[in-house]
């Protein structure tokens, strides 16, 4: 995820609270509102200056692309605690649709209370979406069962490695995917250092083609299981569980359960490393 283009990255941070009708809100709270625009429109400005910098030089693409992945979180957050700052009116309509992407499963939780004033808004739709998604592979939750072919057409189940007393990251990703194959090298890392600890991968591929599909897991080194329906966003795991984007993955302890969800870049590193001590 933070090798996503710069490009990406900017369409995401020039979206602005302007984009909503202000008009439902009373004078003193668009006055406040203007004021949020303000604060976050330095993020703006610090973006537009990454894209410039790498007009000029191409070459140091992985370097503003890391810089402009912190401004985006920085953002994120910043948006974030103006939604809880406003829970008693409609001021986080103005952030919370496009915010919603980005929020992990305790942070959606909070923003979908019914208890907040904005949560019968029309905007509420995607974020409510998007909780409904995450539930079905909601931490604490125990793994669901599904049988589906490896890559050599055999039917196999997610119980032959989940469930075992180790830990198991299913993986959901497909070939055509940029942010997944981005990914990839990190994930490639980490089985290769805490694997012999126990740690197992599971691929959970939403390819509709399988030689591009095997292509790809041979490219990337990828040497753990990999499952596939060939099915693409028609795969049995979209309803399983709720994917409605990837990369996606899902972190289960020993017995089945659910404990953290799309550990991506340095946070499955960080919870690996919690998991086995190194």
């Amino acid at each position: 995820m933070k090798k996503y283009f710069i490009s990406l990255l900017m369409g995401l941070m020039a979206l602005t609270a302007s984009a909503q009708d202000k008009s439902e809100l009373s004078q003193e709270l668009q006055q406040k509102l203007e004021q949020y625009e303000k604060q976050l429109a330095v993020f703006d400005q610090q973006l537009s200056q990454l894209e410039e910098q790498l007009k000029a030089n191409p070459s140091r693409r992985e370097e503003l692309v890391e810089q402009a992945m912190k401004i985006f979180n920085d953002k994120s957050k910043a948006e974030l605690q103006i939604v809880r700052e406003n829970s008693d009116n409609l001021i986080p309509v103005f952030f919370i649709k496009d915010l919603a992407y980005v929020l992990e499963y305790e942070e959606l939780v909070e923003v979908c209370n019914p208890q907040n004033a904005y949560y019968n808004h029309s905007v509420m739709a995607l974020p409510k979406k998007l909780l409904a998604s995450m539930e079905k592979r909601a931490p604490g939750k125990m793994f669901t069962d599904m049988t589906i072919k490896d890559i050599d057409g055999k039917e196999r189940k997610l119980s032959e490695w989940v469930g075992k007393g180790q830990y198991v990251l299913i993986d959901f990703w497909a070939s055509w995917c940029g942010p997944c194959r981005q990914e990839m090298p990190n994930v490639v890392a980490n089985y290769a250092k805490y694997h012999e600890k126990g740690f197992e991968i599971i691929g959970m591929s939403f390819d509709q083609k399988a030689d591009a599909w095997k292509k790809a897991v041979e490219q990337m080194g990828m040497k753990w299981p990999q499952l596939s329906d060939l099915g693409g966003w028609q795969s049995a795991a979209v309803e399983v569980y709720g994917i409605s984007s990837i990369p996606a993955s899902i972190l289960l302890d020993g017995t089945g359960k659910i404990v953290a969800l799309d550990l991506r870049a340095d946070k499955l590193g960080a919870k690996l490393r919690e998991i086995y001590g190194f």
